[in-house]
């Protein structure tokens, strides 16, 4: 990108290629930035497409690059930078990496849930890894501090915990499906604390709300609830069919001899299932709201309210902010 020149694109890089107006319009374009081959980028190539992108926001690209080549730079870009600090995301908590990630976590806490000790150790690892995502995806205008990070973790693992443990111990006389289904009920139970605690300066502070046009207005506590409300209601959905339906599937395959036979292959079948849900279900949460989040200018606090129709009158009908993911 040494040789740069100002070229008339024609077209403006930030702007989305689908509709997200509307939830096929979202749905292809998380499919497009939460696809998993993005993990496989080499650094350097992730760089050179954040200069790429960069550039072409000041109207500078290099000489002969594609409108292909650019919408894939811009695909690296939302794959792997932060959409508020531009920063570059840790591996581990990018949405693109759900699917591996997602994937060995859940099967192995649908494959290893009949014993005490397995169903803490993993359920561990699960909320540890929810950690990186739900720290990774905040509202990056919102700072958190070590401890409080340690504290949202803490408690979220702990609920977890409790509500698998629980679960487990109270359904061992319960038909065998009911205790496949202790996982889900746990992660539930989590992601309604471990995202709340984890982007807990957003509610204490309140998130920065913009109009239409990107120019702020204030923060905003009631905007950060109803943007984290979504956020662990897509994590749920996101979860919910791989860690609902599946067990329904191993309960009926598990009573086929050819099955009790390879018992070994039952824990990386059900990592590879997982794969198959989170593949599909990983863009379709995040694309049942959409990123920009909106609430109605009556729906704000009441002096938040009061200063942008002191300033603006009724030109500023719905604010706007970034609900994370």
């Amino acid at each position: 990108y040494a040789k740069m020149a100002t070229v008339s694109l024609g077209f403006n890089i930030d702007s989305p290629r689908w509709d997200q107006s509307t939830f096929v319009g979202r749905l292809k374009h998380f499919f497009n930035i939460t696809d998993p081959r993005t993990v496989l980028v080499p650094e350097e190539e992730l760089d050179r497409a954040k200069a790429l992108v960069e550039g072409c926001r000041a109207g500078v690209v290099p000489p002969g690059s594609s409108q292909e080549q650019l919408l894939y730079a811009k695909k690296l870009y939302d794959s792997a930078f932060h959409p508020d600090s531009g920063e570059k995301m840790n591996l581990i908590g990018r949405m693109s990496f759900q699917v591996p990630g997602g994937m060995a976590i859940t099967g192995c806490m649908l494959q290893f849930y009949r014993t005490v000790p397995a169903v803490v150790f993993w359920q561990w690892v699960n909320q540890s890894f929810n950690a990186f995502v739900n720290y990774t995806n905040r509202n990056a205008a919102s700072p958190i501090s070590l401890r409080q990070i340690g504290v949202a973790y803490v408690t979220a693992t702990g609920a977890a915990l409790a509500t698998a443990v629980g679960l487990n111990l109270y359904t061992k006389r319960a038909p065998p499906l009911l205790a496949r289904w202790v996982p889900f009920a746990a992660v539930a139970a989590a992601n309604c604390v471990n995202i709340p605690m984890m982007r807990q300066q957003e509610i204490i502070n309140g998130i920065t709300v913009t109009d239409e046009n990107n120019n702020e207005l204030g923060r905003s506590r009631r905007a950060a609830v109803k943007g984290i409300a979504q956020v662990v209601l897509s994590r749920i959905t996101m979860a919910a069919p791989g860690m609902i339906i599946l067990p329904i599937i191993m309960e009926r395959l598990e009573k086929f001899t050819f099955m009790q036979r390879i018992r070994v292959l039952h824990g990386p079948l059900q990592v590879l299932l997982c794969g198959g849900f989170l593949l599909f279900m990983v863009p379709a949460a995040c694309a049942l709201f959409p990123q920009r989040c909106s609430l109605a200018l009556a729906d704000l606090e009441p002096e938040l309210c009061d200063s942008i129709v002191a300033k603006h009158g009724d030109k500023v009908p719905y604010v706007y902010f970034n609900k994370g993911l």
